[in-house]
């Protein structure tokens, strides 16, 4: 029986469209719709519209990726384009690495 798939909530939070922004963006959107069919919200929030939103969640360089649920809450920093650092550090695919390395022929 198969199990149902998590969906994940996160935010971006960006400075413009800086170059750094723009990659980070992009690469995200790309890692998603490869990874995670549908299983998520994205939010994208520009710092520089609103301060507020940044400062609430304690966001002190851009952009930063935040996993919101399912918890633990997890924060990258950068432009993302180290797909497995992305994976891996905000805790997304954890589970399903052990699952593959559990199922993996040796």
């Amino acid at each position: 029986m198969k199990t149902a798939k998590k969906t994940y909530i996160l935010k971006l939070y960006v400075a413009g469209n800086t170059p750094n922004s723009v990659r980070a963006l992009r690469t995200l959107n790309t890692i998603l719709e490869e990874e995670f069919h549908g299983v998520y919200a994205l939010k994208v929030i520009d710092v520089l519209k609103n301060p507020q939103l940044a400062e609430e969640d304690k966001i002190l360089a851009t952009p930063t990726l935040s996993k919101i649920l399912p918890p633990p809450v997890r924060k990258i920093i950068g432009d993302l384009s180290d797909r497995e650092r992305v994976l891996v550090g905000l805790d997304l695919l954890y589970e399903e690495l052990q699952d593959n390395r559990l199922t993996s022929p040796e």
